[in-house]
């Protein structure tokens, strides 16, 4: 049991964070993750599935959008910032499906550029981001309108999805802002645990030479060893005991990935960064980089496609060097690396080719 800085509590040992993230006692009623916005939790879980179920269909298209996305980046780029825009341009049609009207597609591209979808590290930067925010939301209200009189048989995008699952008698504007929380939430983590997938390996292997790794073996680790969620929180309904120690009703209590996935006791080294350990059975610890129990993220086995068919395509017939680059991550909304430059350089053909054999 460690006592946090602002009150309330971090668990760290594995099996009372398995208590706390699976327990019907600290999980029931509705998530804190869509605030108020949905008025059950069953309508927070079918949103969910929805736009899981949506994602999931359309990962072809994504996949097909990677190829000229990457093929169109420069030799040399500032991330996580490039990762950002990556990511924003091959699910845009997932988010928003092209038919979308153009004003409402305006403001989503404004907003994935501008500090709303990623969120800006200065405060003065989020400030500015507030304009776009709400032109933004004011888009996706009148989209939701509009949407709500030409009803579609099968969900063209994550808007579609949301429509769908929401109650029908939810007010535009908070569908709008669902989708909006939606957005951010595929995008923003998708676009971090990439950026750590590029950083880690980077750091870790020779500069100028193939990785010795599969793409997925890459990401599974690196979620390991910087998991996006810093804190998965949960609020004690009733008097509890954890470890000997009194929880009040009300009292937050929270359970650490980054804590759980580096701890001695349960993963074989696990302060360093080894993708192989992947390929094994043994050797594991507790991993929750999307969270466990009834609050887990529907669509974390989507998500981690996401980022693995991305690094796939960055990897793919080339090289990969980092300069500036650090392990240290900056807390903002989860863990974000902090800005390094990528060195992307294609293989010479006949390089790739003998490789390949």
């Amino acid at each position: 049991m460690i006592p946090l800085p602002g009150g309330g509590w971090c668990l760290g040992d594995a099996k009372l964070a398995e208590t706390l993230l699976r327990g019907r006692e600290f999980n029931a009623g509705r998530s804190g993750f869509f605030g108020d916005l949905l008025p059950t939790r069953e309508a927070q879980v079918e949103v969910g599935r929805a736009v899981r179920d949506v994602l999931r269909a359309g990962l072809s298209d994504y996949r097909a959008a990677l190829i000229p996305a990457v093929t169109g980046l420069p030799g040399v780029g500032r991330w996580p910032a490039t990762g950002n825009r990556l990511v924003y341009r091959c699910l845009a049609n997932l988010l928003l499906h092209p038919g979308t009207q153009a004003d409402t597609r305006r403001w989503a591209d404004r907003a994935a550029h501008a500090g709303v979808v990623f969120r800006a590290p200065h405060v003065w930067q989020r400030a500015r981001a507030e304009v776009p925010r709400a032109k933004l939301i004011a888009a996706l209200t009148r989209e939701v309108a509009r949407r709500r009189q030409h009803h579609v048989d099968q969900p063209r995008d994550v808007l579609d999805a949301i429509l769908g699952a929401c109650p029908a008698d939810l007010p535009d504007q908070a569908v709008a802002k669902v989708h909006l929380t939606m957005f951010r939430a595929v995008a923003a983590p998708v676009a971090a645990s990439l950026a750590w997938s590029v950083l880690l390996p980077c750091l870790h292997h020779p500069a100028g030479t193939p990785w010795p790794w599969p793409a997925d073996q890459v990401v599974r680790e690196a979620l390991r060893y910087r998991p996006i969620p810093w804190m998965l929180r949960r609020t004690a309904a009733l008097p509890a005991t954890f470890a000997d120690t009194a929880i009040d009703p009300g009292e937050l209590v929270s359970v650490s990935p980054h804590l759980l996935h580096h701890d001695a006791r349960r993963w074989t080294d696990p302060e360093v960064f080894r993708p192989e350990r992947w390929a094994h059975p043994d050797g594991h610890g507790p991993y929750i980089p999307f969270g466990a129990g009834p609050f887990a993220c529907p669509g974390a086995s989507v998500a981690r496609t996401l980022v693995t068919e991305a690094l796939t395509a960055l990897t793919d017939n080339a090289r990969l060097t980092v300069t500036g680059g650090g392990t240290r991550a900056i807390s903002s909304e989860g863990i974000v690396p902090s800005p390094f430059t990528l060195h992307r350089a294609t293989w010479p053909t006949t390089h790739h080719e003998t490789g390949r054999r």
